[in-house]
């Protein structure tokens, strides 16, 4: 019948809409209410093809939704027809449908025999899946459809006909509730173990771990630095001394970019240095601490401070300072930046001086500040022991001062001198000129920061001689009264020899010789002993090595092997020429001539202070007898003869004391000119003659106003020496010196 078509097929059809056997309802037919998504007609159990399942015949009417008679042969084709084969969507008179439709399903449900949409001409409807036979529908009879909750489609408006009625608003149907607070609480579960899980390895597995770190990252260690020990003369007078400092330096990082121009123009003004390099420091923004000076005074850090400038901090340590500036500059050496010893005694005795450095944490602010009442290790540093020189303060101002004067005015490149003890060999004083300040080293050249008195050698000259004599009186070949016949020139191998001054063949004593220095003579002498006694001798006298003294930047001198003398050098080492020493190797000689021919090592320290600040002497210096007392008296005489009015040295001459001393002129070797250009003028004695207790040496290198040891070292000889023996009260001993034979009467 046409009110019972329905279904989406007809008797047994099967749905081919678009839920299957969930689809939405599609209408119903005009006659009831049947569900729109039954696979099956109530009651029928008709395949979808018609009875025994055959097609529909060509030319008739398959429509969506039609009703089991489907539409008439020949007619048209609708979607949502009628049961009765009317067109149209929602055609009046239909049933009641939830988009407004017919019977009929309004939107793509088939039905009756024919497929959802009408085919005419003869072309054969979509089919739908053919059930078996004897199947039992998918669908039972009588279930209702599914609607999932979805709205159903709005129907079809028909050509001219009224307007659909209006879509009913969606319902919006929530989830369960219970679900949704099941899964909220799950995740926050999973939420708070994560949390706890984390909270149990900061607090209890890692703590130990995170709190280094962060005590890392808040205390910082800090270098206490040690006071370092002063140097002092013999009488405690400070030559070298620590004081207090500070430290100016800058955080690059916390300087206002906007005043970084200022703060640089400022510092570069206080601390005297260009302002390019203070800029450069302050374009460091990456780092955090950067030294800008050491040595600053402390009212001048406070005044730097007294700016506040933001990035800009001081910190105390200690500079090193020499009172007396130049004073003893080329013994004493210097400090570098970070207050070690670089040359000189600060660099020999370094370990001495500078203590040990402590070292504490402090916990520090984020402006690098120093947190008060916050706790911290300390180390204390252990400050340098102090070491006491044998040198005398005033005795070595008196000789720099002269012998600064004689390089001047004799327009000579440098010179030397040193006084020592002769009993004892301690050395009172070593001077040299030009000499740096040691308060601004840096600003000197590097050979007026060296001590001359030890690491320049020259060759000795005249001076050299009473080694010769020494020699020869020792091995009983000549005495201070041996008369020679004396030329002025010797052919020596392939070589003439002279003296200074041209003279005929002239009779001297050997005190004449040595007196008046000749040349000739002396080789005469030496003559008479083989090379090898003469070069034990000089070895016994110190030549060749250090003389153990202990002052740094000591040069061993030169001194060739006998074996390799040529016919020529024998001669001219015999008077002091191819051979080199420092002034302190022949001042050594001069003392051992002067203390009865023992020779008492050189000596420059007295002694340190213990931890406790007690004075510890240092061992007393080892004497060695190098010639016999006889011999030394004979020499000291002859000597003493050389200073007379006859002699070389008069100039000298000490008014009311007996002095006894040999100049000493000699060509000076250049490795400028690669050869001997200029003179080294030199003078060294002791006094009083006859109970020595001082000796002095004068060297000048190259003076150019004249080149003699008389004329131009005596005279420093003179002043030093005369200073020496009223400085330290050394009476004159009141005697005259016994006449000496230089000529003997023709």
């Amino acid at each position: 019948m046409p009110g019972d078509g329905a279904s989406r097929a007809g008797s047994g059809g099967s749905d081919r809409g678009r839920g299957g056997a969930a689809g939405r309802p599609r209408g119903a037919g005009s006659g009831g209410q049947t569900p729109a998504r039954s696979r099956a007609g109530a009651g029928s159990d008709v395949p979808s093809r018609g009875a025994g399942g055959a097609r529909p015949p060509a030319g008739a009417a398959s429509a969506r939704g039609a009703s089991s008679g489907g539409a008439p042969g020949g007619g048209a084709s609708a979607r949502g027809a009628t049961g009765a084969g009317a067109s149209g969507k929602g055609a009046p008179g239909a049933g009641p449908s939830p988009r407004g439709g017919s019977a009929a399903e309004g939107g793509r449900a088939s039905g009756g025999a024919g497929q959802g949409r009408a085919r005419t001409g003869g072309t054969p409807p979509r089919t739908p899946p053919r059930t078996p036979a004897g199947a039992p529908p998918r669908t039972p009879p009588g279930t209702p459809p599914r609607t999932s909750g979805r709205t159903p489609p709005r129907p079809l408006r028909a050509p001219g006909g009224p307007p659909p009625p209006p879509r009913p608003p969606a319902v919006l149907r929530l989830g369960n509730p219970v679900r949704r607070l099941r899964a909220a609480m799950l995740v926050m579960a999973i939420v708070l173990s994560l949390f706890a899980g984390r909270l149990v390895q900061l607090q209890g597995l890692d703590s130990k771990v995170l709190q280094a770190k962060a005590v890392q990252q808040r205390v910082q260690p800090e270098i206490l630095p040690a006071r370092r020990g002063a140097i002092t003369d013999a009488e405690g007078h400070e030559l070298a001394v620590t004081v207090e400092a500070r430290e100016v330096y800058v955080d690059p990082k916390d300087v206002d970019p906007a005043k970084r121009d200022l703060v640089a123009t400022t510092l570069a003004r206080e601390l005297n240095k260009p302002k390019e390099d203070v800029a450069a420091a302050l374009a460091k923004t990456t780092q955090r601490y950067i030294p800008l000076a050491r040595d600053v005074e402390p009212l001048r850090a406070k005044r730097i401070m007294g700016f506040k400038l933001r990035g800009v901090g001081t910190k105390e340590t200690y500079r090193r300072l020499y009172p007396g500036k130049s004073l003893a500059g080329g013994l004493l050496g210097f400090t570098g930046v970070d207050g070690r010893g670089l040359e000189g005694l600060e660099s020999a005795y370094n370990d001495v001086l500078a203590g040990r450095d402590g070292k504490q944490s402090i916990e520090l602010g984020a402006n690098r500040q120093r947190i008060p009442m916050t706790r911290s290790q300390r180390e204390a540093p252990v400050p340098g022991r102090d070491v006491r020189l044998t040198i005398d303060r005033d005795l070595q101002w008196a000789a720099e001062q002269t012998l600064a004067r004689r390089v001047h005015d004799t327009g000579a490149r440098s010179g030397s001198v040193i006084v020592m003890d002769v009993a004892t060999g301690r050395i009172l004083a070593m001077a040299n000129a030009p000499q740096a300040d040691l308060n601004d080293w840096q600003s000197a050249p590097a050979e007026d920061r060296a001590n001359r008195a030890v690491s320049e050698i020259f060759e000795p000259g005249s001076t050299n001689k009473v080694i010769t004599a020494a020699a020869a009186m020792e091995a009983g070949v000549v005495t201070p009264d041996t008369v020679f016949r004396v030329p002025d020139h010797i052919q020596c191998a392939d070589q003439q020899l002279k003296d200074a001054h041209p003279h005929g063949p002239e009779s001297m004593t050997f005190t004449g010789v040595l007196a008046e220095s000749s040349n000739v003579g002396t080789i005469m002498a030496a003559e008479k002993i083989s090379s090898q006694r003469l070069y034990d001798m000089f070895r016994s006298f110190g030549f060749g090595a250090r003389s153990g003294s202990g002052v740094p930047g000591e040069q061993d001198g030169l001194l060739p092997q006998w074996q390799t003398w040529s016919g020529s050098q024998r001669c001219t080492i015999a008077y002091g020429q191819g051979i080199s020493v420092t002034a302190l190797q022949m001042a050594s000689v001069y003392q051992t001539i002067a203390n009865g021919g023992v020779r008492v090592t050189p000596s420059i320290v007295a002694g340190t202070t213990d931890a406790h600040g007690a004075f510890v002497a240092a061992p007393a210096a080892k004497g060695t007898r190098v010639i016999g007392e006889t011999t030394a008296r004979s020499i000291a005489l002859m000597l003493e003869a050389a200073v007379g009015h006859e002699g070389t040295g008069e100039e000298a001459s000490i008014e009311g004391y007996r002095v006894a001393g040999k100049t000493g002129t000699a060509m000076r070797y250049d490795e400028k000119c690669a050869g001997y250009c200029g003179y080294t003028a030199t003078f060294v004695g002791f006094a009083p003659a006859d109970q020595p207790r001082l000796m002095a040496l004068a060297v000048i290198q190259d003076p150019k106003k004249d080149h003699y040891g008389g004329a131009v070292a005596a005279p420093v000889f003179k002043d030093v020496m005369t200073f020496a023996l009223k400085s330290r009260k050394i009476p004159p001993t009141g005697t005259k010196a016994p006449a000496m034979v230089l000529r003997p009467a023709e």
